[in-house]
């Protein structure tokens, strides 16, 4: 099957794109597109790949399926479409970064920019794989999406990250990521896991989990370059 995706990530995903749940995946996906409106757009389906190829990946983030309201879903986890209001999570997200990272001078400054975009292609361009766990959502019906093969899908590339690359880091927030991280080697990677930043569970272990922070400061001590997170 000629799936249009990064050349770097086709072929280390190549055997998957030949299996038979791949096949009835895309044949769903593509017949959904057929009956009514699904996010993200076809082309941005795999936009979190084509940002961040393979060999370039230094840290995933896993979200759980594209946000499902007109102009939201840009194809990668927790971001928005320019000019489209941050959602909550999103938002939170923000005020820790602003909170792990500087001084109030500097928090204040992120919070305003966190009001000017939640297109996060900036994070993807440094290597942070913002990668949803199911890659399209019937609008307006969160979950649509879910038990259709896309989970299968995201194990395999948490598992060639997994398998192929060394000293990353994956930030898993809330119980459906941490299932995720049940395909990583914890002995050659670091896995940072929290709450979900939701409004409904940040207060309970998001703010204040320093991730971003913790981060980098692995990737400095494994002779990386950092993340700008601000």
């Amino acid at each position: 099957m000629n799936v249009k995706i990064e050349p770097t990530w086709k072929e280390a995903l190549e055997n998957e794109f030949s299996k038979e749940y791949f096949e009835q995946l895309t044949a769903f996906v593509k017949d959904e597109y057929k009956r009514g409106a699904v996010y993200p757009a076809p082309k941005n389906i795999f936009r979190a790949f084509d940002l961040c190829p393979f060999d370039k990946v230094e840290v995933v983030i896993i979200g759980q399926d594209p946000y499902h309201g007109p102009g939201q879903a840009n194809g990668l986890c927790f971001a928005v479409g320019e000019g489209i209001p941050l959602p909550p999570s999103l938002q939170n997200i923000y005020k820790e970064i602003a909170s792990d990272m500087g001084d109030r001078a500097q928090s204040e400054e992120v919070l305003r920019s966190a009001g000017r975009s939640g297109d996060l292609s900036r994070w993807a361009e440094q290597g942070v794989l913002l990668l949803n766990a199911t890659l399209t959502v019937r609008a307006h019906s969160a979950g649509s999406h879910q038990n259709k093969g896309w989970e299968e899908f995201t194990d395999a590339v948490i598992k060639a990250l997994s398998d192929k690359r060394e000293h990353l880091v994956f930030m898993l927030w809330g119980n459906y990521a941490k299932a995720k991280g049940a395909h990583i080697d914890r002995t050659k990677h670091l896995v940072l896991e929290a709450a979900h930043p939701s409004p409904f569970s940040a207060h309970s272990g998001f703010f204040g989990c320093k991730h971003f922070s913790r981060a980098n400061d692995y990737l400095i001590a494994h002779n990386k370059r950092s993340i700008d997170w601000i």
